[in-house]
């Protein structure tokens, strides 16, 4: 079985739509620091690209979990692969992550997270699939609503493959 690579969102929108969404979180963190907690490994990319444009103090910290395998949907079953270096107690936390799918993933995270009193917490998404969820879980910033489709590039992978694609694309599988 082999796969093709349909561009969905350009390079150029991604970078264009990743600036308006860091003078956002810029401006509602105005006078604060902003901990930012990037969900491995497909929340890597957009975190470096996001806290690039951030003009608030920023500090970085990361998180694996997984739902997924090497499947293209989810499995439901989460589980923390490798959890925060530091405590986030006091901190103004963002969720950074590649994208949201069904939520379930997000919404164990989130409420992971929230247990840990942080001062505040907040999600931000590249990439939301709101057709394809089946546990609400509450976006603050999102990039960009895509349909239901398996979409790579900018981190994210299929079988870790086309992490490295500077623009999301559609995989489209061939028999």
């Amino acid at each position: 079985m082999s796969e093709n690579i349909r561009i969905l969102i350009s390079e150029e929108d991604i970078e264009k739509r990743i600036l308006e969404m860091a003078k956002e979180i810029s401006e509602y963190y105005k006078g604060e620091e902003v901990h930012l907690v990037s969900v491995l490994k497909g929340g890597v990319f957009f975190t470096c690209e996001l806290a690039k444009r951030l003009t608030v103090p920023v500090s970085i910290d990361f998180m694996s979990v997984s739902s997924y395998g090497n499947d293209t949907k989810s499995s439901g079953v989460v589980k923390v692969i490798k959890d925060l270096d530091e405590a986030i107690e006091g901190k103004n936390v963002l969720v950074v992550e590649d994208i949201i799918d069904s939520g379930r993933t997000l919404s164990y995270l989130m409420e992971n997270l929230k247990s840990r009193k942080p001062k505040s917490l907040r999600l931000c998404t590249l990439l939301d699939k709101p057709e394809r969820r089946v546990v609400d879980v509450r976006v603050d910033y999102t990039g960009f609503a895509i349909p239901d489709e398996f979409v790579v590039g900018y981190g994210l992978d299929y079988m870790q493959h086309y992490r490295n694609l500077p623009y999301i694309g559609v995989v489209e599988l061939n028999a």
